[in-house]
């Protein structure tokens, strides 16, 4: 489990769960109280979340990548 190890621990995937997660309880407020555009404004921000993750990842603060060139273990 030696790939594993930084999984998740990393501001890019932080701060991409959280924006999703708002967007998440943004949705489902708009279907309890039906709102067309509340649930608009939240699967925005979910696609918003999802970028800004890459864009973080790409800027470096993302989980450090394993080499490519090894094979994995299967343990």
């Amino acid at each position: 489990m030696n790939e594993h190890d930084d999984h998740g621990h990393s501001l890019a995937a932080w701060v991409a769960v959280t924006i999703m997660i708002v967007a998440a309880a943004i949705m489902s407020a708009a279907v309890l109280w039906p709102n067309v555009w509340l649930f608009i404004g939240g699967a925005v921000l979910a696609v918003v979340g999802g970028v800004a993750g890459k864009v973080l990842s790409m800027a470096g603060y993302g989980a450090a990548q394993r080499d490519r060139d090894e094979a994995p273990s299967i343990r």
